[in-house]
């Protein structure tokens, strides 16, 4: 990921005629969408979290050429380029996939894979994180039932909806 970003967009990014709002649109348009690829179907850890995060911040810190010596917060950063954090991004991604998988009708292979019966027993050990649990999670935080992650009457209240960042 970051090899493909120094490699294909240095030059656009990290240019100082260009102004940071249009190294923002770039970053939130064709970086970031390739970063978080597919996360909508992934169990994230906190240690994936982690590592995007601090991809991402390593990638604003280069293209707003500030350093660690700088000793400017990443809060800062992110504010100056108007960039949602990363794992925000994820997570309304994975609400806007579960709210579409609720509204399918009939039993397609998405509504079924979402409440598996599995037989036998889990290995020894800790359980491995899984999707369910990282859905759970984020509609913790969302405030939001299980029930109430698809209701096309009130979209408003859709977790997941489009947002401009």
């Amino acid at each position: 990921m970051q090899l493909g970003f120094k490699g294909a967009l240095t030059g656009v990014l990290c240019d100082r005629k260009i102004p940071e709002r249009h190294k923002s649109k770039i970053y939130r348009v064709f970086v970031r969408p390739v970063a978080i690829y597919g996360a909508e179907c992934w169990p994230v850890t906190k240690e994936i979290e982690r590592r995007l995060s601090l991809i991402e911040t390593k990638m604003m810190r280069w293209t707003a050429g500030i350093t660690r010596l700088d000793r400017v917060r990443n809060d800062c950063i992110w504010q100056r380029f108007g960039v949602t954090p990363i794992f925000e991004k994820m997570r309304e991604a994975r609400l806007r996939w579960y709210g579409h998988v609720l509204g399918t009708t009939g039993d397609t292979a998405r509504k079924i894979a979402l409440n598996p019966d599995v037989s036998g027993k889990r290995p020894r050990g800790r359980p491995k994180r899984r999707w369910l649990d990282t859905l759970h999670q984020d509609l913790e935080m969302a405030r939001l039932h299980p029930d109430q992650a698809f209701d096309r009457e009130n979209g408003a209240n859709i977790p997941g909806k489009r947002t401009r960042n």
